[in-house]
Order: structure tokens, then sequence, then C-alpha cells
């Protein structure tokens, strides 16, 4: 057969029109609330997590992604593709007792801005359809801050920050769409289960040749410590070695998964807790059935992940759906004592724990601050810290359609959550808005992920910024910059290149990279309205 250009573009042109009209892919975001980096099997943890494992086998694996520290912040900034103080969310979302200041500067004022958009508002011109089951957290005192207001289809969760797991009632109690719910009659009522229900719900009514997007937010393993018993006694004893030995096992395993870098060495025990040994043995056995109960919370959450990546299969729409599995944080060591929060009697008891309290006393029974520091091992600090445990989360990105990586692979390029909003723009074909309902949005700050999908790198130098509660962080190349909050503390500098894991604070040594970073970050500061904090704005959009 003679080759002429003809044929060429005889055999070309069917393969070129069946690339342009490929399927776009459905887009699935799942955040855990409050688990530590190493909590899950394939970033070393000993829970079994057999569901995210295999995304992990079959996908890749991120392990520099990082998060804002804290729940609402993350939120913002994964659904708006924004800083968090630029979504209005600087600090947490209001609550059903909680509400900004009117003083409150735009970056402050607790709900998300209407100069933000959600991925939901963006892709639904695109002819996605999108649903939420589980926490949103953005917004609380009225129905036109509540997802349907915000691009999102379908809704079934909590519109508060936490709740009860067994018995969620108001006002932090359950809604669905736009309508409150009465607190579950089901004996067998468990929160975990039931947000994965009403997403299975949601897809299975969803038309099958319409995309869409579904971010299912859990509240695991988020205090207060609820799980179902069946769970909890596959771990009852497990954790009577303590934090000690199981930090060290968990980061023994980091190093054999590659997880970590090959030079990364373990951070002391926290100076919030004590030696394993020095507690009394009624301790050890409390602070082993807490762990225990948080344990089965993590592995409950991953039974309910094999639901929807079943349902996926089933359906003939796993191969073309992206999913992301991540944390909002790192895990939680409220209220700052090694005995973990709230009496040992309300652990797993609905009744003394729904009011999903600010983790003291009885209403937010939690792990405390050495089992916080095993779950981000092998890293300094915890959830509201800008050290690495407190914003470095897993990120297992699987699509078999579109990852172009090496299945089970990992990545060390930089990510964070501002990265998702362009992701999904880039892969569905939708436009980010420059203005929606008559509002100027701001512009995305983030990266598109694609090309990291397709095994490349985010080009060009990346400055990644931090502020909690007057926590401060800067990220530039391998150089990051951290000063706590706590009183008389002064920045600190790290070359997380040679130091992963920040032991060796070089800000003495190295003053004209501290000068550099926190300089940066003073402008980003000024300009991403981190600063003022208690000025009332001009025009509040």
């Amino acid at each position: 057969m003679r080759f002429t250009p003809a044929l060429f573009l005889a055999l070309l042109l069917p393969g070129l029109a069946a690339a342009a009209s490929a399927p776009r892919p459905n887009i699935v975001i799942i955040l855990a609330d409050d688990m530590g980096f190493s909590d899950i099997g394939c970033y070393g943890g000993e829970i079994p997590t057999p569901h995210l494992d295999a995304l992990a086998r079959g996908g890749l694996r991120f392990t520099q992604f990082y998060t804002t520290a804290r729940c609402s912040p993350t939120r913002a900034a994964l659904l708006s593709g924004l800083h968090p103080h630029q979504a209005g969310m600087g600090t947490l979302a209001e609550d059903p007792g909680k509400q900004a200041p009117a003083t409150a500067a735009l970056g402050y004022r607790e709900v998300l801005g209407r100069d933000a958009v959600t991925i939901a508002e963006v892709l639904r011109p695109a002819g996605y359809r999108s649903y939420l089951a589980g926490k949103w957290h953005l917004g609380y005192h009225g129905a036109e801050k509540w997802p349907l207001a915000r691009g999102f289809d379908r809704f079934y969760g909590l519109t508060s920050g936490a709740s009860s797991f067994h018995a969620p009632t108001a006002p932090r109690g359950l809604t669905l769409d736009t309508t409150a719910l009465p607190t579950p009659a089901q004996k067998d009522y468990y929160l975990t289960d039931a947000f994965t229900d009403h997403a299975i719900q949601f897809l299975g009514e969803h038309p099958r040749a319409q995309p869409f997007f579904l971010y299912l937010a859990f509240t695991a393993p988020h205090w207060p410590l609820h799980a179902r018993d069946e769970d909890i006694k596959k771990f009852v004893g497990r954790y009577r070695g303590g934090w000690d030995q199981l930090r060290a096992q968990r980061f023994a395993r980091q190093r054999e998964l590659g997880v970590i870098p090959a030079n990364a060495q373990l951070s002391p025990r926290d100076d919030g807790a004590r030696a394993w040994d020095a507690l009394t043995p009624e301790q050890q056995t409390q602070l082993d059935y807490r762990m225990a109960v948080y344990a089965a919370q993590v592995h409950r959450m991953d039974h309910n992940v094999g639901r929807l990546v079943a349902h996926l299969r089933e359906r003939g729409q796993l191969d073309n759906t992206l999913i992301l599995f991540l944390s909002d944080n790192g895990g939680c060591a409220e209220p700052y004592t090694d005995l973990g929060g709230g009496a040992f009697e309300a652990v797993n008891q609905p009744t003394a724990a729904g009011s999903g309290g600010r983790g003291t006393g009885t209403g937010g029974s939690s792990y405390g601050t050495g089992w916080a520091n095993a779950s981000n091992t092998p890293f300094r600090r915890y959830k509201s810290r800008l050290h690495q445990g407190g914003i470095s989360t897993p990120l297992i990105a699987h699509w078999p359609a579109g990852l172009k990586t090496k299945p089970g692979a990992t990545t060390a390029v930089p990510g964070y959550l501002t990265d998702f909003m362009p992701t999904a723009v880039e892969l569905s074909g939708a436009t980010y808005p420059g203005e929606f309902g008559g509002q100027k949005i701001q512009p995305t700050v983030g990266r598109s992920l694609a090309p990291v999908f397709r095994g490349g790198d985010l080009p060009g130098e990346r400055w990644l910024f931090w502020e909690q509660y007057n926590n401060k962080a800067v990220r530039h190349g391998s150089w990051k910059a951290v000063q706590p909050a706590e009183a008389n503390s002064t920045w600190e500098l790290y070359d997380l290149a040679a130091d992963p894991t920040e032991l060796n604070d070089l800000a003495k040594s190295r003053p004209d990279k501290l000068r550099e970073l926190t300089t940066a970050w003073e402008q980003w500061a000024k300009t991403h309205r981190v600063l003022p904090k208690t000025t009332v704005a001009a025009t509040a959009p």
C-alpha cells in the first residue's frame, strides 16, 4: 500500500476526532476532617485502609501537598481557588453561637464571600451538576449562605462545623438541601455512613451522560470520638505500646513506602506529651481506648470510600472519574493535653458528646496531644499550627483514563488547596469568570495540577503563604519561614530539602534568606486581606 498524504489524513482524522470528543471527567473530592499525615496505610499508618490504599496503588500520591491548618479556611481555599482570607475565611466560619463582629474586615467575615466563586458555580455553566454530602462550615446563619446557594444541586449534611456521629441534633443537626432535619430515629445511625448513602443516592439519580462534581466532606475523624462498636473492637488493645512506639513504627513504614524523603529525620516527641512510660496504667488504658475509637473512625471512613468506588465501578464511571482524597489539616491536639479532651466517660456517648463542643469538657471528647503527634508522623506540631504537622496532608489522585504517571507513583511537587479550582477548570473545559451574579470575582491564585497528572512539574517559581490566628508561614522553593503565634515567638527558618521535618532553625545563620521570605509575607498580607483584621470594609461583597 502506497502511504500518501491523503491516506495519512484518513488514518489520523478519526483519532483526532475521538480525542476531541473524549468525555470530560467526573470530579470527586473526598475530604477527611482532622486526619493526620500518617494515619492511612499508604502513608505509613497501621490502621487498615484497604480502599484508599487501592486508590493509591492505581493512582498518584503527593508527598508535599498543603492545607491551611484549620477546617473552614481549608474548605474556602479548596472550593474557591483563593487564599482563605480573600474568600472571607481567615478564621473559622460562623456557627450556631458564633458570628463575625460588625467591625470584621473582609478577610474575617466568617462567610464565603460573594466575590469568590465555588467549583460548583464555575462548573454549572459547563454542563456539570454538583453534589455535596458532608460538612459545609462556610456560612451558617441563613440558607443564602448554604451549598444550594453556592452552585450545588443537592446537599445532605452539616452546615456547622461538628456534631454527634450517632445522633446529630439541632442546632448542629442535619440539613437536606435547605430543610433542617430532625435527629435521626435509627438506632444504628452513623454520620459517616449516612453521608456516603446520600452521595451514592445523588449519583444514582444523576443522568449518566452528564458529568458531575461530587464533594464528599466527611467529619471523620474529627471529635467527638464516636465510632461503631464493631469497629472499635478491632482496635482496643492495639495502642497499649504508646505513641512513642507508634511514631517509630510509622516512620519506618513511611521510609519503606517512599512518602517521606530519604534524609528525613523523625521529629522529637511533642513537648505537650509525656513519655508513655510516665503515664499510669489507668491513663494508658484510657488513652488506648481513645486511639482505638479514632482508628475505628478512620477505618469506617475508608470502608465508605470503598462503597463509593464500587458504585462508580458498577455504573461504568470509575475510569473517567478523577478522585482526589485528602485531609483538611493535621491531626487535632485539642485541648492540648496528652490525656485527651473531655471526660473519659463521654467517649463514644452521643448524649454526652453530641453538642460538638470545642474540645474541652464532655462536649469534645478527643485523643489529645500525644496521639495527634503520632498522627502527623514524622512532622512537628498539629492542626492550627503552621509547622509541617499542621499543614501537610496526604493527597491521592486516582483517574485511570487521565493519569499518565506509573500506577502507585509518588510526586514531591509542592501543591496547595487553591490548585483544585484551576485543575477543575482545565479538565472540565469551564471558564473561570471575571464576574458572577453581578459581582466582580477575584482571580484564582492556584495552578492546575494537570501537568503533574501527566508526569510533569508545575512551571515557574512558586510562593506559598499562610496565616492562621496569628501563626504565620511562607515557603519559596525549599525554604520555609514560620512564626508561631505564642507570645515572644520569632520567625524560624528551615531548608526543607536538607531538613524536611524542621529540626534545624537557620534564622540566625541565614538572615538574608529570612528577610527575603518575611518581606514577601508582609507584602502578601497587605494585598490578600490578611491585614487589617478589624477595620470595617467600605464595601462588602
